[in-house]
């Protein structure tokens, strides 16, 4: 199946597909199935990460996909992410070195030479942020990853790498949604060529992590606050899940939808054939309600 999509930059040699499929919460049993068909349904760009704990069948997923598709490594971009240890639960952060062997552990379980796309899956690494940061960018000269950045980092945490002197990474994966719009961060990114990556896109949906086991920390007033959302969807002729995706591509980002079900996965992926006019943008635009609920960088409870 072939989707037209367009692509973000990242830097001088490499463009991320706007829309890729998310594999938070995809268990093992599943992964390799949903990736192989995500990518017979036209997705061309995989978000994993090592603390997922499916890097494997991800990358099983991916090489049944391509090749059932009769596609090349190139055509497929793929993201993972380095966890970078956690104080908080124990976790010692890695150093430069462990950084670098990390990322090799994930090409081997991944079963690639290469990624599109590394990065430090979240702020926890302390006084070893920098080290890691400075691993990432070895990775990159060296060619195991074609383009590095980072994840839930908030603007002190990218203007520690900017006082370092060292280059700014080329995204943030961030929570973004209309209930979290993050102006003020998009703007520091902006400014400093940081392309943002969307997760949790879907937040909004009544259905968004309802399954046990799933947290979520969505107030009462968000769950009853549904109805614009449908009302926008009807007047498009598109789904719920499709108008959020496509606020999130037309606001200038990546999104990385997840779904299980192919008749959804095409449906999430098929958002060139609609734009959300001005004004259903600029009444979306007025619905930023803080930094949101999927994840906060102060709470290692909260990961994604």
């Amino acid at each position: 199946m072939t989707v037209m999509q367009q692509n973000f930059r990242l830097n001088d040699n490499v463009t991320i597909p706007a829309v890729g499929f998310g594999t938070y919460l995809v268990s093992n049993e599943d992964a390799e199935v949903a990736v192989s068909t995500a990518i017979l349904n036209g997705y061309r760009h995989i978000d994993t990460a090592s603390g997922y704990q499916n890097e494997e069948t991800v990358g099983a997923g991916i090489r049944a996909g391509l090749n059932a598709a009769g596609l090349a490594r190139e055509a497929v971009f793929v993201t993972a992410k380095l966890w970078p240890g956690n104080p908080a639960w124990g976790d010692t952060p890695k150093t430069y070195d462990q950084t670098l062997a990390e990322c090799d552990l994930t090409l081997a379980r991944l079963g690639l030479d290469y990624v599109d796309l590394y990065l430090i899956h979240a702020p926890y690494g302390g006084s070893e942020r920098i080290a890691q940061w400075r691993a990432l960018l070895e990775l990159r000269s060296t060619g195991k990853a074609r383009s590095i950045g980072v994840s839930n980092f908030n603007t002190d945490h990218l203007e520690e790498v900017k006082q370092a002197g060292l280059s700014m990474p080329d995204a943030n994966q961030v929570e973004l949604h209309p209930w979290s719009q993050k102006p003020e961060l998009l703007a520091y990114m902006s400014k400093h060529a940081i392309a943002p990556i969307a997760y949790s896109s879907l937040v909004p949906l009544s259905t968004w992590r309802t399954e046990e086991g799933q947290a979520s920390a969505k107030t009462d007033a968000m769950k009853e606050d549904g109805a614009i959302f449908a009302e926008f969807a009807r007047k498009y002729g598109v789904s719920e899940a499709q108008l959020l995706l496509r606020w999130g591509v037309q606001s200038g980002y990546a999104v990385l939808p997840k779904s299980l079900n192919p008749e959804r996965m095409r449906q999430n992926i098929d958002l060139a054939g609609f734009e959300i006019d001005a004004a259903d943008m600029a009444a979306m635009n007025t619905m930023d309600r803080g930094e949101g609920v999927a994840w906060a960088t102060g709470d290692p409870s909260k990961a994604d």
